[in-house]
């Protein structure tokens, strides 16, 4: 699955073990996944430095290094991962970026290389990087969720797929919450009432929070995303089958008697 906002607040806890720990080396195994850096600056950048607390914007996980800068972005893309390795463990062929701690290592493992790791060097840095990025879909109020999607009209599962408008969330998280929250895709986020944006925020919010505490969107019996992957998908609320369309490679699902486009 592509990691979304709750997939990296796993990675987050996975850099979190790791705080305070210094980077003895760096290995780059693959020039591909540093993004506006070179292989000899970054590692130079990281080298030494105590790793501070990890921090997390949707699908954008910050390493802090020192006191607060430099600091290596990570963006996962399609298929990155973070993991904490012990020393000696097989290094994966898919491995780009070793980090060699006081104990273990941080590997930064990706197939598809679409995206990758930045190196931060001061706030201007940051900012250019995550700036134009939308409120995190997880800390977001319900006013948040208002201000953010009623600002232009356009269809409501594009516009929460929009990072500039709600960071963090991706396909799963927001076909489960439309479900949840009894919302069309497609309808128009100028037709929806105070009661039907607060509502998706509210089950935004509970799909996020629940997905978080095991670092990705889980295949519940109760949920929508349970049922995707089934031969027949049906819905698991009142079992009419479920509608899929795909765009631009993007396949949502919604239950037609549950989600009426209104």
């Amino acid at each position: 699955m592509v990691p979304e906002l709750p997939d990296v607040e796993g990675f987050r806890r996975v850099a979190e073990r790791a705080a305070g720990l210094v980077v003895r080396d760096v290995e780059v195994r693959d020039a591909q996944v540093l993004r506006g850096v070179r292989t000899g600056e970054f590692r130079d950048a990281l080298r030494g430095q105590r790793l501070g607390t990890p921090w997390r914007l949707g699908k954008w996980l910050a390493l802090p290094l020192g006191d607060e800068f430099p600091q290596v972005l990570l963006h996962f893309g399609m298929t990155g991962r973070l993991l904490r390795c012990e020393p000696g463990d097989e290094v994966h062929r898919h491995d780009r970026v070793l980090l060699d701690l006081d104990d273990g290592q941080l590997r930064y493992r990706d197939m598809r290389k679409l995206t990758g790791l930045h190196l931060a060097r001061d706030r201007e840095d940051l900012d250019a990087l995550l700036g134009d990025l939308g409120p995190d879909a997880l800390a977001a109020t319900a006013a948040d969720y208002r201000r953010q999607l009623t600002r232009r009209r356009r269809g409501l599962k594009s516009a929460l797929m929009d990072q500039e408008v709600l960071c963090g969330l991706g396909n799963l998280t927001v076909d489960e919450a439309l479900w949840q929250a009894r919302l069309h895709p497609a309808r128009g986020t100028g037709d929806l009432d105070r009661g039907e944006l607060d509502r998706l925020s509210r089950r935004a919010h509970a799909v996020l929070r629940g997905s978080a505490k095991v670092g990705h969107v889980p295949d519940r019996p109760s949920w929508l995303t349970g049922h995707r992957d089934e031969p027949d998908p049906h819905c698991p609320r009142c079992g009419t089958g479920l509608a899929r369309t795909t765009t631009a490679g993007r396949t949502t699902y919604h239950c037609p008697h549950c989600q009426p486009r209104g």
